[in-house]
């Protein structure tokens, strides 16, 4: 396709207004590189680094182009040829994705270490001694931004198997990574939800990363060994769905089937994976979701909603949040301008391209604060992060589920 129907959605291209710098400039170079008239050089490697990922071309394409997969298999041969690599890079990736990400035990600890840092006084003193001068430059200036880690993740807050009276469905709960040791609480309110509407909820213990981080950075052999771990944690036959609360791995959860379909011993599996694989909102809807009642004499409270690219771009979910926060009293939800745009969160975007992150995120926030909301909601703890450190949390951010989760125990109240 060269129609450019996707240049007008596409940020880097709004950003630059060069052709490479699009989602057609990209397709047509990796289209050079399979046919051999390019070879894999550091300027493309540069050039798929500097895509967001954010998928915002796919809901553009009229003919259905699957730039997902073309994305992460040019970031994969980038990978493969080495035409970026040096010390510092290859350290970092083996440390992030081979370790941390790899080993849920290992990224517990780095949590639990995290956690001391900052509940006992010791993140407070370095900075107050202005020690974080001795980071190198891109560690110092990300330091301000590292999220706070939860007392307790999900295995401690959440049973092996929790059920409800007269219970409709049996599903699966996916913790996360990130979600687990950031947004835990989410977790709880996940599962609470879910037993508040007819789910007796199994979390599997020890959860790991699902394989997002590693496919999405060119690392589809990890990608691979993440997804099959994931696999080998759940009974699958016994469970309606597996739900995830995080739209970024949820995107990539529902691709299990094509990335394993080689494997012999996973592919059959995987498949069904695919078919069981929900967002929260989207299982909410589709089993016909309990309103909560609402209370006499309730403040209203005005909210706005950033769609997560992920979710509305990745996996077409845009309604049912949306469904879901209208259903709860009390909030009066406000349209944001460019909903779909992304944050500038993308992963590990804000990291690896912090100048281009920083322009998306200064516009979400400007967006946000035209709207006069009083609480944003999104549905994915990249973009939580973002845009909650944009807002300086001068306004609040919320996961749609948690506000579900606060408005049925208020009805206990």
């Amino acid at each position: 396709m060269h129609c450019g129907m996707c240049l007008p959605s596409c940020p880097t291209y709004l950003e630059t207004k060069r052709e490479r710098n699009s989602p057609r400039g990209r397709i047509a170079l990796m289209r050079s590189i399979a046919d051999g008239d390019l070879e894999v050089t550091r300027e493309f490697g540069e050039e798929m680094y500097y895509c967001l990922g954010c998928l915002a071309c796919t809901t553009a394409c009229p003919a259905g182009v699957n730039y997902p997969e073309l994305f992460e298999n040019a970031r994969a041969e980038v990978e493969e040829a080495g035409v970026m690599d040096n010390p510092q890079r290859r350290f970092w990736r083996w440390l992030t994705l081979r370790q941390l990400f790899a080993k849920p035990w290992l990224l517990r600890l780095a949590g639990q270490g995290l956690r001391f840092y900052q509940a006992s006084g010791l993140c407070w003193l370095v900075r107050k001694l202005k020690l974080t001068a001795l980071l190198p430059k891109n560690l110092r200036e990300l330091e301000p931004t590292t999220p706070t880690v939860r007392a307790q993740f999900s295995d401690a807050l959440i049973h092996a198997t929790e059920k409800t009276d007269n219970a409709r469905y049996r599903v699966g709960m996916l913790t996360g990574c990130v979600q687990d040791l950031v947004f835990s609480d989410v977790n709880r309110d996940t599962v609470d939800v879910l037993l508040a509407n007819g789910c007796t909820v199994i979390t599997p213990r020890e959860q790991g990363c699902c394989g997002s981080l590693h496919a999405h950075n060119g690392d589809l052999e990890q990608a691979k060994i993440q997804a099959r771990r994931m696999l080998d944690q759940f009974d699958l036959e016994a469970l309606d769905a597996v739900i995830t609360n995080a739209a970024g791995c949820g995107s990539h959860l529902k691709h299990f089937g094509h990335l394993l379909a080689d494997d012999p011993d996973y592919a059959e599996k995987a498949a069904a994976w695919d078919r069981k694989a929900r967002d929260i909102s989207e299982w909410l809807v589709e089993i016909g979701f309990r309103k909560p009642v609402s209370i006499a004499g309730e403040s209203k409270t005005r909210c706005t909603y950033h769609e997560a690219c992920h979710l509305c771009h990745g996996q077409g979910i845009s309604a049912q949040p949306r469904a879901v926060l209208a259903a709860i009293p009390g909030l009066e939800l406000t349209e944001l301008k460019d909903a779909t745009h992304c944050c500038g969160s993308a992963g590990i975007y804000n990291i690896t391209q912090p100048e281009q992150a920083g322009k998306l995120q200064r516009e979400k926030v400007e967006n946000i604060e035209a709207t006069g909301a009083e609480l944003v909601a999104t549905a994915n703890p990249g973009c939580h992060l973002q845009i909650e450190n944009g807002l300086g949390k001068r306004i609040p951010v919320r996961h749609p589920v948690s506000l579900l989760a606060e408005a049925y125990r208020a009805e206990e109240s």
